[in-house]
């Protein structure tokens, strides 16, 4: 089978259902946005092989997104793809491990900035990422019905990374790099 349609050589790509759309089109930049944050996670997630609860979880996640792209991809009058769609107890669960991954990094006492150790700089990565999708999610919302659990989804999960990168720095005894602003005048960096 052929990976290649030439379907999209003019610009356009087509949703679940069939409609053709441009491929710069919000729906198609929130779900690409979204697919993206997945490459990412499969990064994270090869670097953190060694943790298997963080690998597994990370795993579970890229399943989650696959099915949120999959949502996003279908626009609001065609009916859903047969999966299974994210709920409540998706957004629990990323609360429960944020809870866990910051009693695990401990008490954050100042602003940081993205790195410390490899691991965390590409989990730091994958959260503006994660992020950047949430925006591409919100303005696709101000144009067509999107599910709330969508936003909520991201949003959980760009704070699950942030506090991740800081237990993987506490795990592997690097120190989350603190910003300390800009020097003031006269002063040394």
């Amino acid at each position: 089978m052929k990976i290649y349609t030439r379907g999209g050589d003019k610009g356009e790509t087509s949703l679940f259902g069939g409609q053709r759309v441009s491929k710069t089109s919000p729906r198609v930049e929130a779900y690409g946005a979204v697919d993206e944050l997945n490459a990412w996670l499969g990064i994270c997630a090869a670097y953190l092989k060694a943790e298997d609860e963080w690998h597994r979880r990370l795993l579970e996640v890229q399943g989650d997104l696959f099915q949120m792209g999959a949502l996003l991809a279908t626009p609001p009058h065609r009916e859903k793809p047969p999966a299974r769609g994210l709920d409540e107890e998706d957004i629990l669960k990323l609360e429960s491990w944020i809870d866990e991954a910051m009693e695990e990094a401990g008490e954050l006492k100042t602003f940081i900035l993205p790195g410390g150790s490899p691991e965390a700089a590409f989990l730091h990565g994958a959260r503006t990422v994660c992020r950047r999708a949430e925006r591409e999610v919100v303005r696709l919302a101000g144009e067509e019905p999107v599910p709330l659990v969508v936003l909520a989804y991201l949003n959980r999960l760009s704070d699950w990374l942030f506090a991740l990168a800081r237990a993987v720095n506490r795990r592997r005894g690097v120190a989350d790099v603190p910003w300390v602003g800009a020097p003031r005048k006269g002063e040394n960096p």
